[in-house]
């Protein structure tokens, strides 16, 4: 989550690639009701620069989403642009949002804003953007060889930030910082369903439900401002069970990923400089610093033993960047 032009917390953060890491993966345990502990990280290998990015130029990865080939696409967050990022390290511009209005403004931020993106198996592209305008804030769908388009429009008001593709169902998943709702809407586009709203989605001041994924049959969402990792169970019908509390502790929480065995996951902590792993019973470690060259991270992306962090530099101002590395699932 990029850094608020008006006020100094916390930002919404970037895209992809990683780090070499021990991690712990065990099977789901009860929700968390206290606020762990961090303790000392595991020892790292293999962590490198997949791409230094242009800060002059815009280019503040925001959220990512693997390809198939090992490239990236990545949301700039305030340039307006989708672009790929080749294992090469070499920056493709795949698409440019309109300009708002004058005088727009979007909530929590005042510029425009591109959040969230996801692929598809055949390549297609969705994302959001949030502008503080009713004719362009909302999901967007990139086709290979087309123009981007609007499929969804999202109340002016919120901040679609996290987005989440539920490919079984066909279904996308929204998380919308400052209204704390998640929204629902077919892949196809149409009306957002308001799918779940509730205390624990809200902001306390700034941002709340910020990061978002489809996971073992539940919606995991982060909440930026109080440091807490979300399930909300999908029930039969598809609608919203009760929300779950399953880590706490982990303020300025942006966006996360699954390490691939039960609920294990990595989370990118965006103002602190570090990337932390939390374990199903909700304690957390802290596995990456700036010392490994994080600069605000935003985003996390996992392939394989191979997790990907984009940084975003939204308070570091130096070196917006993309990291790679290995991690051992299990101990």
């Amino acid at each position: 989550m990029p850094k608020p032009l008006t006020r100094a917390r916390a930002g919404l953060l970037a895209s992809a690639v990683a780090a070499a890491l021990a991690v712990t993966a065990a099977e789901p345990a009860a929700p968390a009701t206290a606020a762990p502990t961090a303790t000392a990280a595991a020892p790292k290998a293999d962590v490198r620069f997949v791409a230094h990015l242009d800060i002059a130029g815009g280019q503040r990865p925001e959220n990512i989403a693997l390809e198939p080939g090992g490239s990236a696409v990545v949301t700039f967050a305030y340039s307006r642009q989708v672009a790929r990022v080749g294992r090469d390290g070499q920056v493709r511009v795949l698409a440019t949002l309109p300009e708002p209005r004058a005088g727009s403004a979007t909530p929590a931020l005042s510029s425009p804003f591109l959040g969230g993106v996801v692929r598809a198996h055949d390549g297609t592209l969705y994302f959001l953007y949030a502008t503080g305008s009713s004719d362009l804030t909302g999901l967007w769908r990139l086709r290979p060889g087309s123009a981007p388009q609007r499929i969804a429009a999202l109340p002016a008001d919120g901040l679609p930030n996290g987005l989440a593709f539920d490919r079984a169902q066909r279904h996308l998943y929204i998380a919308d910082s400052v209204l704390g709702t998640v929204w629902r809407v077919p892949a196809g586009g149409g009306t957002p369903t308001r799918w779940a709203t509730a205390p624990e989605l809200a902001a306390a001041g700034f941002l709340g439900a910020n990061g978002i994924k489809v996971h073992d049959d539940a919606v995991w969402v982060s909440n930026l401002d109080k440091g807490t990792v979300l399930r909300v169970p999908l029930t039969p019908r598809g609608t919203a069970g009760p929300v779950q509390v399953r880590a706490t502790g982990l303020k300025n929480i942006d966006d996360f990923a699954f390490t691939g065995r039960g609920d294990t996951l990595l989370a990118a902590v965006n103002a602190d400089n570090q990337v932390a792993l939390v374990r199903p019973d909700g304690s957390h470690t802290v596995v990456l610093t700036g010392a490994d060259g994080l600069e605000n991270p935003t985003s996390l992306a996992v392939r394989g033993n191979t997790a990907y962090i984009a940084s975003g530099a939204y308070f570091t101002g130096n070196d917006p960047n993309l990291l790679a590395a290995r991690f051992t699932p299990g101990t």
